[in-house]
């Protein structure tokens, strides 16, 4: 019975082959796994890098597809000499006794430019009549932050006006659009009294293309003599303003062809400009303060803010 139990039982060494083919039969199977799971660890690897690639790519051509922001380039490229955009014949009639016009100092003068005259006509024991008149003349480059130069003349045109409107002691105000003189234009007309006399001012502002032209023109009778027109004035204030607009235009040609790409430079020259024309007329007031005269200074304070 103990034999046979015995010979049912394997020995050492078959027990030994056993268990030396499941090791084999284990490693075996160990490389088939790494192999598996290295395939898959690649395949996820490379399907990531592709995506990244894809998203690279995409975002490339997203970037490339988008147009770089561009802007009308402006319409004149060019000033005319201030002190010579009038007639001979407009400034006999506007400031009679005037004997030559003052330019006004400007670094720039392709983008910035302005000139005044002045008339003291000397009636004797009636009186005087007295004049000032002040051309400016501003030029604005496109830019693409800031925009179009027309709608930055636009703009500025509006400031002007405004400005116009809001000196102080003006009475009897009034604002009226003018046609004649580029493509838009305004009148602002006011009185001022002094102790030498009444000072009726104008100051017609108008916009063509990328141009803004800015006319102060304002008049007095003094010791005695009588107040100026004011409907007169303000019909020579426009007829001053249409010719100064003509001279523009002229200058840069009719239907004047792009003064070329947009500058940032020449713009930010305009701006800086247009700060400091903000007192344009006023530094033709300033002018006037530097007579001795009494009523050259009355007339200069008539356009101050």
């Amino acid at each position: 019975m103990q034999r046979r139990v015995q010979r049912d039982q394997p020995g050492p060494r078959v027990r030994r082959e056993r268990r030396l083919s499941r090791v084999l039969v284990g490693a075996a199977a160990l490389p088939v796994m790494l192999v598996a799971a290295g395939c898959s660890s690649d395949s996820g690897s490379g399907s990531d890098e592709g995506k990244s690639a894809d998203t690279a790519a995409s975002a490339s051509a997203s970037a490339s597809a988008s147009p770089s922001p561009t802007v009308q380039a402006a319409a004149y490229g060019e000033l005319p000499e201030p002190c010579g955009v009038l007639a001979k014949k407009t400034l006999k009639d506007l400031v009679p006794e005037a004997k030559s016009g003052k330019e006004g100092s400007s670094s720039d003068t392709a983008t910035r430019a302005s000139c005044s005259w002045d008339s003291l006509d000397n009636n004797g024991v009636k009186g005087s009549q007295y004049r000032w008149l002040n051309v400016s003349l501003l030029r604005f480059e496109s830019d693409t932050a800031r925009g179009a130069g027309d709608d930055l003349a636009h703009d500025y045109l509006v400031k002007q006006l405004e400005d116009a409107q809001a000196t102080d002691g003006a009475k009897d105000l009034q604002v009226d659009p003018f046609a004649g003189a580029g493509d838009e234009a305004q009148i602002v007309r006011y009185e001022l009294k002094k102790k030498e006399g009444t000072f009726k001012q104008q100051t017609a502002v108008a916009r063509v293309e990328n141009v803004v032209v800015t006319v102060d023109y304002n008049g007095a009778g003094l010791a005695g003599d009588e107040s100026p027109d004011a409907k007169g004035l303000v019909t020579d204030a426009k007829r001053a303003a249409e010719e100064v607009v003509a001279a523009v235009s002229a200058v840069n040609g009719a239907g004047a062809s792009p003064s070329g790409s947009a500058s940032k430079d020449a713009s930010a020259s305009a701006t800086d400009d247009a700060t400091k024309d903000d007192g344009s007329s006023d530094a033709g007031s300033d002018d006037a303060e530097d007579s001795d005269s009494p009523q050259s200074k009355s007339s200069a304070s008539a356009r101050k803010s």
